[in-house]
């Protein structure tokens, strides 16, 4: 059955209009990201087996467009970037994601702060979260993309943005794919870096902490 088929009060769309996205499933709200599907079946058949074929909606989050757009008639580049993108907005939403301005008093304000930048690749990351002598945030940034079970954690790197930014103290957070939050021993060995590196320069070194899927754990140094 076409999409247009349907009785107007079952389709997608309307449904969530008049009922709410909560009441809609997984491949049913994935359809409205599609917006159409291909020639012998509708966008909502077509969400169910973009879902089933990267084993779940959870593994299909982690996906880059250009992965989404391989080997799936339908999905192309704009549906691709469309899928992607709505999973990047759903990360970044997070209690601190206000308009008050975010501040940092301990590791765990580090890992939330950090987590809608690292949760969900399939690669490692670092961000620098850089703050005022009060431990209020002046700037976020991505620093370094490394590969699927290693960062690049340049101290000199991290330091000179810092400073760029005006900051007094920063802390430092990595994400580990694998979902296991024990730091590695290069993880500690960058830690002791990072501290006697910012003690050279006259910054204040808050912490290294690591973000999974499932949580955070601080980088103790070596």
């Amino acid at each position: 059955m076409r999409m247009q088929d349907v009785p107007a009060g079952d389709r997608p769309r309307e449904r969530l209009l008049a009922r709410g996205a909560e009441t809609l499933s997984d491949r049913e709200l994935l359809a409205l990201l599609l917006g159409a599907g291909v020639p012998g079946q509708d966008a909502v058949e077509l969400a169910g087996r973009l879902i089933a074929r990267h084993g779940g909606l959870y593994e299909l989050s982690r996906l880059p467009a250009h992965e989404l757009a391989a080997g799936l008639a339908g999905i192309g580049p704009a549906k691709a970037a469309r899928v992607e993108a709505a999973f990047q907005l759903g990360r970044r939403v997070t209690p601190h994601s206000s308009t008050s301005r975010q501040r940092v008093g301990g590791s765990a304000d580090l890992a939330t702060i950090a987590a809608p930048l690292l949760r969900g690749l399939r690669h490692e990351r670092v961000v620098v979260i850089v703050c005022d002598g009060a431990g209020t945030v002046l700037r976020t940034s991505v620093l370094t993309e490394g590969t699927s079970d290693r960062s690049l954690l340049p101290v000199r790197d991290v330091l000179a943005l810092v400073l760029a930014a005006g900051g007094t103290s920063f802390g430092v957070a990595h994400n580990h794919p694998s979902g296991r939050p024990d730091p590695s021993e290069a993880d500690r060995r960058a830690t002791t870096r990072l501290a006697a590196g910012a003690t050279a320069v006259g910054l204040r070194f808050l912490n290294h902490v690591v973000v999974t899927d499932g949580g955070w754990r601080r980088v103790p140094a070596e």
